[in-house]
């Protein structure tokens, strides 16, 4: 086969394929969505992002009344959001209680719970956006819950 045979083959190829999707009924983007919704079949999962992390201070509680923060520094994200503080009061899955110490090793696990989390961030109005979710595990994979 020479070149240009070739040539027309694969045009011929990327031709057909085009009239296939033509062939198809043109349907909006938020139609295509819903009917994604309706697929029984299709288990749709929420974004989300797992890293690893490091308890890496202790803070003790300014006063009685407030609670004694954990500061994780996750790894992956920028410099500026890398630390996360959160309150050193937590339960395992067995419902007892736990507290994070320094040098810990955990996953911080940050799940979108919007509806429209498929549309993706140009989707939604960013300052309407919903508060994500986090889930704690250590590095034995104990799911620690606040």
């Amino acid at each position: 086969m020479t070149k240009n045979e070739s040539k027309k083959e694969s045009s011929k190829a990327i031709r057909a394929i085009i009239m296939e999707e033509k062939a198809k009924p043109r349907m909006a983007r938020s139609a295509k969505i819903a009917e994604l919704n309706l697929d029984t079949a299709r288990i749709p999962e929420q974004p989300s992002v797992t890293l690893p992390g490091t308890v890496y201070k202790i803070v003790p509680a300014s006063h009685p009344s407030h609670p004694e923060k954990a500061q994780i520094a996750v790894g992956g994200a920028d410099r500026q959001y890398r630390d996360l503080r959160i309150e050193n009061t937590l339960t395992d899955e067995h419902g007892d209680d736990v507290k994070l110490k320094k040098g810990a090793h955990v996953e911080v696990t940050v799940t979108d719970r919007s509806k429209d989390a498929s549309l993706g961030a140009g989707g939604r109005d960013v300052h309407k956006a919903s508060p994500v979710k986090r889930k704690l595990t250590d590095a034995s994979g104990t799911v620690l819950k606040r």
